[in-house]
C-alpha cells in the first residue's frame, strides 16, 4: 500500500470509480448532503489517494491555481470512517503539501474546510481567512497556508 498521485487522464477506470465511490460514501451518504460532486474540476486535478485491497480509503484532490482560487487548492479531503484515527489524514495532508511545494513549485494553498476540522488544518499552518459560511448547508471556512509560516512536520 502506498500513496498514489495521478492526473485525471492517467487514472484507470477502476481507480476513478473507486475515487467517486469513496467521495459519495463520505460526502453524500455519511454527511447526508446531496450535492453535485462531479463539478467539472476533476479533469483538471491531481488525485492523491491511498488504496487498501483495491478500495480507495483516503483521497484528496489538488487543483492548480486559477481553477477554484487564485492559489493552488486542496479539496474533497476524506478518509473512510473505518480507517480514521490511524494517521492517514495527517499523512495525506503532508503528501499534498509536499507535492504542491516540490512538484508544482507553489508556496500558498487555499482550502474551503469544514469548520469541525479547522483545528486539524491549523496544526499544519493553515490560517482562517474568512468568516464561517454555509456550503451545501455545512459550515465551512476558507483557510490559507503559506510555506514560510509553517514547517512540514506532522503535528
Amino acid at each position: 500500500m502506498e500513496w498514489i498521485i495521478k492526473k485525471y487522464k492517467d487514472l484507470t477506470i477502476e481507480e476513478l470509480y473507486n475515487i467517486l465511490k469513496a467521495r459519495n460514501e463520505v460526502f453524500v451518504v455519511e454527511q447526508n448532503c446531496p450535492y453535485q460532486d462531479c463539478d467539472g474540476k476533476d479533469k483538471q486535478a491531481y488525485h492523491l489517494f491511498f488504496e487498501d485491497n483495491g478500495d480507495v480509503i483516503a483521497y484528496s484532490r489538488i487543483l492548480n491555481k486559477g481553477i477554484s482560487y487564485d492559489e493552488v487548492s486542496i479539496g474533497r479531503f476524506l478518509v473512510l470512517r473505518k480507517y480514521r484515527g490511524k494517521g492517514l489524514a495527517k499523512e495525506m495532508l503532508l503528501k499534498a503539501i509536499e507535492f504542491i511545494e516540490e512538484s508544482l513549485n507553489e508556496k500558498a494553498i487555499r482550502i474551503s474546510g469544514q469548520v469541525y476540522i479547522k483545528d486539524f488544518y491549523k496544526s499544519f499552518g493553515f490560517e482562517e481567512v474568512s468568516d464561517i459560511y454555509l456550503e451545501d448547508d455545512i459550515p465551512h471556512v476558507e483557510m490559507l497556508y503559506k510555506s514560510a509560516n509553517s514547517e512540514r512536520q506532522a503535528p
